[in-house]
């Protein structure tokens, strides 16, 4: 019992075991944040490439867009 005391003395009042399970949440966290990002990059990327792929075919000349001026 006196160790789990100088421990929650040593942490701030918090245990090993809290300490550990605020740890994990907080990683989890930066790692979802990391893996949008990374996510909506690809997606930005992706997207831009087919819009520059649309464009490019479309003044070579094979693709019509309805509306589109000759």
């Amino acid at each position: 019992m006196s160790d789990e005391r100088e421990d929650r003395r040593k942490y701030g009042g918090l245990t090993e075991k809290q300490l550990d399970q605020i740890i994990e949440a907080i990683l989890e966290r930066v790692y979802t944040q990391v893996g949008k990002s990374i996510v909506a990059k690809i997606l930005w990327l992706a997207g831009t490439a087919l819009i520059g792929l649309a464009a490019w075919l479309s003044g070579a000349g094979h693709i019509k867009f309805p509306g589109a001026t000759d």
